[in-house]
């Protein structure tokens, strides 16, 4: 009865340690682990006692053991990037960068604004690769670009107009308005 309390504080303090942990120190703290489990292995410790000590399950000893023997200690190391591959390539990733630095009229649309799906279409068209929106919208941050949203300015501004208004009608406004406040 005594074991069921002590293993919930252990998992309760670990779970806690990795999440007052960085992503980087918890992927350095797991390669530690399963390192740490193979010596304990080779000592000549039954893989359900360094799944204990180590705090895993006896499959991922049984797993690292595999790996240890098919790569050596090596195998054990993490890898350099995870999760899914990404759809485009460096060089087409740079080749994207280019385009859109290039402007949406030279690529061939109605105006000179960059819209998500815009460049999900032109992606698929110069790569062959569909992407959502949203994915569009991940990679482009990826790459260090974020939303421009152009000025609201009329069509119809007259500069000279808002100049003298500035120059000559605001400071008399001003002085109007500091008078009544007083």
């Amino acid at each position: 009865m005594t074991l069921f309390p002590t293993l919930a504080v252990e998992v309760l303090r670990m779970v806690i340690f990795e999440v007052q942990m960085g992503i980087e120190q918890q992927l350095k703290e797991l390669e530690r682990r399963r390192k740490r489990g193979m010596r304990l292995l080779a000592e000549g410790l039954w893989p359900a006692e360094v799944a204990r000590r180590v705090g895993v399950t006896r499959q991922s000893v049984l797993r690292w053991t595999k790996l240890t023997e098919q790569g050596g200690m090596e195998a054990l190391k993490r890898p350099e990037r995870f999760g899914r591959p990404p759809k485009l390539d460096e060089a087409q990733r740079a080749q994207l960068i280019k385009t859109l630095k290039g402007g949406a009229l030279a690529a061939g649309f109605a105006s000179e604004l960059w819209t998500l799906p815009r460049i999900a279409s032109m992606i698929k068209e110069r790569f062959g690769v569909e992407l959502s929106q949203p994915s569009v919208w991940r990679m482009l941050q990826q790459l260090g670009w974020s939303v421009q949203r152009p000025a609201g300015r009329a069509r119809e501004r007259d500069e000279a107009a808002i100049r003298t208004w500035k120059e000559r009608r605001w400071p008399a406004i001003k002085k109007s308005l500091r008078g009544k406040a007083e």
